[in-house]
């Protein structure tokens, strides 16, 4: 009963013993890498797309009338349930898990900026109208500010989001990763093996979402500094 307990349940002592055997022989680094890399270009493609697409529902009723409903329903479908068409599409490499990562990072960031933008002030754009600023100097000095402390706090959403995509996307298919050292701990049933991958993932997001909330607080206070 014991050794059951143990199986299913490992010890402190199991987990640490696991997790040293994969630092020294530098398989948890190569794979903390991948998905890293993973999240890192997920999060760069999600974001770009977000920031034009939600610039341009932001600016254009009919844009977003159109595209509202597509986005919407995009987000409804769960992406464990895309996920397998996404390798299918795109292969099992590095690409259709980019896509899952920028599909979760997308939503939040889209949704921050553009109503950052919606809530800019009246009396803020009639100024600039009658200074006559260029589109240039309105979206550099009015738009960008404003929406900035709403882009930040999505990113740091979509941010900490990219690491389940990037799991989920190394759950259908992969042949590295987290994600595929926790499927490969279900299969071998090496519960210390979950247990390493899982609080490993877990440390990826914490330290994500600090990184990012630091960037925000600077960026923030630096702009608040330039006011000044």
């Amino acid at each position: 009963e014991d050794s059951a307990r143990k199986f299913i349940l490992p010890t402190t002592a199991q987990v640490v013993t696991r997790f040293l055997r994969l630092v020294v022989d530098g398989s948890l680094l190569q794979h903390t890498g991948v998905t890293l890399l993973e999240m890192g270009l997920g999060l760069a493609l999600g974001t770009s797309t977000a920031l034009v697409l939600g610039y341009a529902v932001a600016h254009s009723q009919v844009l977003a009338h159109l595209l509202e409903p597509i986005i919407v329903t995009s987000q409804a479908m769960p992406v464990v349930a895309l996920a397998p068409l996404l390798a299918i599409w795109f292969g099992p490499g590095l690409v259709s898990k980019v896509v899952v990562c920028a599909l979760i990072v997308f939503f939040p960031i889209l949704v921050n900026v553009s109503a950052g933008l919606s809530h800019i002030d009246n009396g803020f754009r009639q100024v600039f109208r009658l200074l006559e600023a260029t589109r240039w100097q309105r979206f550099r000095w009015l738009e960008v500010p404003a929406a900035l402390p709403a882009f930040l706090t999505g990113l740091r959403v979509g941010g900490t989001s990219a690491a389940m995509g990037a799991v989920v996307g190394e759950f259908v298919a992969s042949s590295a990763g987290l994600g595929y050292l926790v499927k490969q701990g279900q299969n071998l049933y090496d519960t210390p093996l979950m247990f390493v991958a899982i609080l490993t993932l877990t440390m990826l997001a914490l330290a994500t979402y600090g990184a990012l909330g630091l960037i925000e607080r600077r960026i923030l206070k630096w702009r608040s500094a330039g006011k000044t």
